[in-house]
């Protein structure tokens, strides 16, 4: 297969895995974040600007976030409970700082993704932790952290071009990307922190046309490299684009997630994912996103229901302004809750980005959580972390944070 449509096919396939949707509506900043973050995006939201071929057999890139954030509660505790990667009150904080290489040549691929800052540790917060024995390793977050993903594959010439892949690999579920500069917000959705960030596994994805592509998948489960318990998981994703209009992605991910025995039983989780992003005019775009799923167990059935609806305005080509308001409602009954445990768990953001270079990205950004029960830290907070856990007392939380991220 001639290189070019390699290069092709290649990014279209993996535009439609990973994570991260980069902005449709600059046409500047995504033609350079795109050349940068082909073979990482992570839905069909990035597949709006279509494929892009690569210049060379390796690709090198990166990208540095840091911000200051203000929490209207003023927490003793200085942490912004519940946020995922924007945690820290008054105080200025390296975000993430990534480094990656990426190659493409004769059909074969990959790419490895390092990382370092508190957003590493957050993410890697629900991996499993496993003992070691003698010339056998221990297990857990303190050694995967540093790595946000790794894999490698090839492209087999059946059918438009069938992509194989094994490896850590960025979530495909939901529009939201870990890099801060794929979104249109400074912070994630709630949905996006409640949701599973990596998977480890193997997974194949086939062009059916030219615009719908179907991609077959294994893992260990969510957010486990090692996994926690003897099951695997399995997802089945179909993702349809029309070029700089609408992108649209639907996802099955099934599997058991409850540690090895646990109470509630080997309970197979299912999970439906869908979101849409469409380009209603040059200076507007829509993304909506909807999540749910239920899982049947020992103790009963536990199930959340969840959804975003986001919009980015362009006022000039260098200026956007950014609205977002999410949900999830959570019901676990007697069963270990799946994500917050409480009933419902909401927030709104608004955001405005100033992008003086493409590949330059400034945001001040406004958000209100709120929950159904005490979650956020206020004032002097009992506890201390250690030998005994911070106390929450409130229901909603206020922050002013501003950001800047940049990349080559």
């Amino acid at each position: 297969m001639p290189r070019m449509v390699s290069a092709l096919l290649v990014g279209l396939l993996c535009g439609a895995l990973e994570d991260g949707g980069v902005d449709v509506s600059d046409a500047g900043a995504q033609s350079t974040s795109r050349e940068d973050t082909r073979l990482q995006a992570a839905n069909a939201s990035d597949l709006v600007g279509g494929a892009a071929t690569a210049s060379s057999a390796f690709t090198f890139g990166g990208y540095a976030e840091a911000f200051y954030q203000w929490n209207f509660n003023a927490p003793s505790n200085g942490l912004t409970a519940w946020r995922g990667f924007d945690n820290r009150h008054n105080t200025f904080t390296i975000s993430n700082v990534s480094l990656d290489v990426q190659w493409d040549y004769e059909g074969v691929v990959g790419r490895v993704a390092l990382q370092i800052g508190h957003t590493p540790s957050s993410y890697y917060l629900a991996e499993p932790g496993q003992s070691g024995a003698a010339g056998v390793n221990a297990t857990g977050d303190v050694l995967w952290k540093y790595v946000q993903q790794g894999f490698a594959g090839y492209l087999f010439p059946v059918g438009r071009g069938l992509l194989v892949q094994a490896g850590l690999f960025l979530s495909p579920i939901g529009p939201e990307g870990i890099a801060v500069r794929d979104n249109w917000n400074w912070s994630r959705s709630t949905l996006f922190f409640a949701l599973p960030y990596y998977h480890t596994g193997v997974r194949a994805s086939l062009p059916l046309t030219e615009r719908w592509v179907v991609t077959l998948a294994g893992y260990n489960g969510w957010n486990s490299v090692v996994d926690n318990n003897p099951e695997k998981s399995v997802s089945v994703q179909a993702t349809y684009a029309v070029p700089e209009k609408l992108a649209v992605s639907l996802l099955y991910f099934g599997g058991v997630e409850r540690n090895a025995g646990a109470l509630e039983g080997r309970a197979w989780r299912h999970l439906l994912d869908a979101h849409v992003t469409w380009v209603a005019t040059p200076l507007l775009s829509l993304l909506l996103h909807g999540n749910g799923g239920f899982e049947p167990n020992a103790l009963g059935v536990s199930g959340w229901l969840g959804a975003a609806l986001a919009a980015r305005f362009t006022v000039r080509p260098w200026l956007f302004v950014a609205l977002r308001g999410d949900v999830l409602h959570e019901r676990h009954g007697a069963a270990q809750p799946i994500f917050f445990g409480v009933a419902l768990v909401g927030s709104a953001t608004g955001t405005v980005e100033v992008r003086p270079h493409p590949r330059v990205s400034f945001r001040l950004e406004y958000r209100r959580d709120q929950a159904s029960a005490p979650l956020y830290f206020r004032g002097t907070v009992e506890g201390d972390g250690a030998m005994s856990p911070w106390v929450p007392t409130r229901n909603a939380q206020d922050t002013l944070t501003l950001g800047v991220t940049t990349w080559f």
